[in-house]
């Protein structure tokens, strides 16, 4: 019996490793985040910790449209030595029909002797009971990119 479940295990290995294959990444949205420029800084054990108020913006994409609710900030954690930023943005966005999605965007800027590495991986939090109920079960990845008036984000889904 033991012989058998070795060699089942061993088959369901191989299946998962040969269907295997590199993601691909399907578009979702533009984000454009409006911020507070002035914004909080601090120093802690860890480097310079700065708030930035999140205050309005769009969103734009395939299959979702809608504004960004005021009231977010995005949490910087800045070390000046190793040129790095660790970056936790928490908002909600109202699509147009009405509906609310809470998003939690986790990522790092690295500026390093290979240039400037900045993406940022976005969990949201929709109505399962909605219409957007697919951003609940998906895995995500953001390209940000600052412009003189917003931060933009542009989502990718991961397939």
């Amino acid at each position: 019996m033991r012989k058998i479940f070795i060699l089942f295990a061993a088959l369901l290995c191989l299946q998962i490793a040969a269907s295997a294959q590199n993601p691909e990444f399907e578009y979702v949205m533009e984000i454009k985040a409006v911020c507070d420029p002035s914004y909080t800084v601090g120093q802690t054990a860890h480097g310079e910790r700065a708030i930035i108020p999140i205050v309005g913006g769009t969103f734009e994409g395939p299959r979702l449209k809608g504004t960004v609710i005021p009231g977010g900030a995005d949490y910087q954690l800045i070390d000046k030595v190793k040129g790095r930023t660790e970056l936790e943005a928490i908002y909600s966005i109202r699509t147009d029909d009405g509906i609310n999605i809470h998003v939690r965007n986790v990522g790092l800027s690295v500026m390093n002797k290979d240039g400037f590495y900045f993406r940022t991986a976005p969990k949201f939090e929709a109505p399962s009971d909605s219409r957007y109920d697919w951003l609940n079960n998906a895995i995500f990845v953001c390209v940000p990119e600052g412009k003189p008036d917003y931060i933009s984000l542009k989502i990718y889904m991961v397939k």
